[in-house]
């Protein structure tokens, strides 16, 4: 799972640009005896079959797409002003190098330095409408050469592997869902099994909206990363969950309530395989389990993550244990039959 991993990390794909990553993708489960076709917003949608069929539908998904951030003028300087792709937090934008998707230029996110600060500005964050990206250029006419307004780019490629068993890079919400999701369809699976790569999560699970109707299915398995909150000054009853402490467990967020007997399966098969698991403590945040319990005739849904420090950043962080944890409870929960 690390292989795919960091290839897919690599990748740029903000919402509305996966197209490297599901080809990328693709390439690595063509051979795996699938069935995968791609629908009209750019979703991966990818049958498996099993030993064995299930009365019921069950869909196991995954979002490919990352935050990222969009050019919305270009002044007389050369200078790209710029919004956010997903929910973006402006305290980890300013300073950071950035690649674009569509010409590869690099960048960096400027804003005014503290040394030309007035002492109101000192100490404060600016909003992201009024920091602007340096490519380099000198003048509007030179900075076209090179990108338009409606350009993308996203935080630079750099994945690392650090401490014990760490894992820090941008885009790891969710291309290790991904990865996931690929290990199961690269199996021998006991049940048919449906899997969806899904587009656009970051700016409202508009991928998931599309595949929920158009599979159907009764049961649906998110493969995400959620918010841990192991961090100096985060109170002990705000945190969310711990990295290193397993696969983690959302009984209820902001988009949803989870579907108690799944949640209790999940649970009955962790302690059966001996799988680290652990509790989402806090309400907050969701995924795309929300929209498919919602969509198309309903279905019951279950969302089982990997705590991330610093999601949405330049510099996400998982631990690799973490996410064998989610991925070996998905592949366990995926051999019982749902009758």
């Amino acid at each position: 799972m690390k292989e795919y991993l960091k290839k897919y990390c690599d990748i740029l794909g903000p919402s509305g640009m996966e197209d490297e990553v599901r080809e990328a993708i693709i390439a690595d489960i063509k051979d795996s005896g699938c069935e995968y076709s791609v629908d009209a917003i750019g979703n991966l949608i990818v049958f498996k079959k099993g030993k064995k069929t299930r009365s019921k539908k069950v869909l196991f998904a995954a979002h490919m797409d990352e935050v990222g951030f969009m050019v919305t003028y270009i002044d007389e300087e050369g200078y790209l002003w710029f919004n956010a792709v997903g929910g973006v937090d402006r305290r980890v934008v300013s300073g950071r190098r950035i690649t674009f998707c569509e010409s590869g230029i690099k960048g960096v996110v400027a804003s005014k330095a503290v040394h030309i600060q007035t002492p109101e500005e000192r100490g404060k964050c600016e909003p992201i409408s009024e920091m602007h990206i340096d490519i380099g250029a000198s003048s509007r006419e030179e900075a076209l050469k090179y990108v338009s307004v409606g350009d993308c780019c996203t935080f630079d490629p750099n994945y690392e592997e650090f401490g014990e068993g760490l894992i820090r890079s941008k885009a790891l919400d969710d291309r290790f869902g991904c990865a996931a999701l690929v290990k199961m369809i690269n199996s021998d699976l006991e049940y048919d099994t449906w899997f969806a790569f899904n587009t656009c999560e970051e700016i409202g699970c508009d991928g998931a909206k599309e595949t929920a109707f158009r599979i159907r299915p009764d049961i649906v398995v998110a493969l995400e990363a959620t918010t841990a909150g192991d961090i100096a000054g985060v109170p002990k009853n705000q945190c969310a969950c711990t990295v290193g402490n397993g696969a983690v467990l959302s009984l209820m967020d902001r988009s949803t309530i989870y579907s108690q007997e799944l949640v209790e399966l999940a649970v009955s098969v962790a302690e059966e395989k001996g799988i680290k698991w652990q509790y989402k403590n806090v309400v907050a945040g969701g995924n795309e389990a929300g929209v498919y319990q919602r969509a198309a005739s309903g279905a019951k849904v279950l969302a089982i993550s990997a705590p991330s420090r610093y999601i949405h950043s330049a510099s996400d962080l998982l631990a690799m244990s973490d996410m064998e944890s989610v991925a070996e409870l998905a592949s366990a929960i995926n051999e019982r039959s749902f009758e």
